[in-house]
């Protein structure tokens, strides 16, 4: 089972999760963990699975093999009680006033009424809509309802976060406004998030780590920096000026992969290149401006694992 983040303690598991849908394989064996204050990334085309994992976890679907484990016992009723969930397709009921709908769910995960409405108000307060709190859920705009879901979500000050695309419908004020908040959750809660995006920019952002899946199975996972370095391809930013034309191919290994003006350009380097030996050869050709490493980015890594 793929551990995270190296030495943080994992409180969320999932170990060999599967399950079928009639014929097709939804999930197969996925595991991972994750870490106590940590913000995870559930990264994966569409249908790979993303979905189904986090429905199990809270306990909404059944796997067929494996189970949920919360800080190394397996997860029952009481347990979810402190998971604070948020759908993909939101869930609330639209004609019921934000602040008593908040209530009414903090009720829910077994808090009293005096502090169900103070946690409600506090929600309301964080997620921007407390002017709105008194109105009915469908007058709100969509990336206000997206914000008092994110609320329902928080208003139990839940032990873990489990979000489907938290970030779908908002604009990029409450985009930041939302990222504030979950790094709070982790950084001073040590509440550890999970949470699905499309928007692998901001995954990249934002998260200590990614989980990447795919057609049910998990193809990569860890710490960003770790996926990039275990990357295959070498390549080489390498910007100087009065070089003459073809000054890198004395050195053996080095292919120009991105040509750039003044016979600058990305080079890639073969396993045993010696990238030192490269330099010197650019500095004997002419005045480097530029020597760094191009690291992909988390778009460039999903595209070179997941499958058409």
């Amino acid at each position: 089972m793929p551990s995270i983040l190296g030495p943080w303690w994992p409180v969320l598991e999932l170990i060999g999760l599967s399950r079928r849908f009639g014929d097709l394989v939804a999930l197969d064996d996925v595991s991972f963990v994750v870490p106590a204050g940590a913000i995870v990334g559930f990264v994966g085309p569409n249908g790979a699975g993303k979905t189904t994992a986090m429905r199990i976890a809270l306990g909404v679907l059944r796997p067929d093999a494996g189970e949920v484990r919360w800080r190394g016992r397996p997860v029952d009723a009481a347990m979810r009680r402190r998971f604070g969930y948020m759908p993909e397709e939101r869930g609330l009921y639209p004609k019921m006033r934000v602040l008593e709908q908040l209530v009414y769910l903090a009720r829910l995960h077994g808090l009293g009424p005096a502090d169900a409405r103070r946690r409600a108000s506090e929600a309301v307060e964080l997620l921007g809509v407390a002017v709105r709190s008194k109105d009915r859920l469908e007058k709100l705009s969509l990336g206000n309802q997206q914000r008092v879901q994110l609320a329902a979500a928080l208003v139990h000050e839940p032990d873990v976060l489990i979000l489907d695309e938290p970030f779908s419908g908002l604009d990029p004020v409450g985009v930041d406004a939302l990222s504030a908040i979950l790094r709070s959750q982790a950084d001073e809660r040590g509440a550890p998030v999970v949470f699905s995006s499309h928007q692998l920019d901001l995954v990249e952002r934002l998260c200590d780590a990614v989980v990447l899946i795919d057609h049910g199975s998990i193809v990569a996972h860890g710490a960003i920096e770790e996926l990039r370095a275990s990357r295959s391809r070498r390549l080489f930013r390498i910007e100087l000026a009065g070089a003459p034309e073809g000054w890198w191919e004395v050195v053996p290994g080095v292919e120009l992969a991105e040509p750039l003006p003044d016979q600058s350009g990305v080079f890639e380097l073969a396993g045993d290149a010696d990238d030192q030996r490269l330099l010197d050869i650019a500095r004997r050709a002419g005045q480097v401006r530029v020597f760094a490493p191009v690291l992909p980015t988390l778009a460039e890594l999903f595209r070179e694992v997941v499958r058409a």
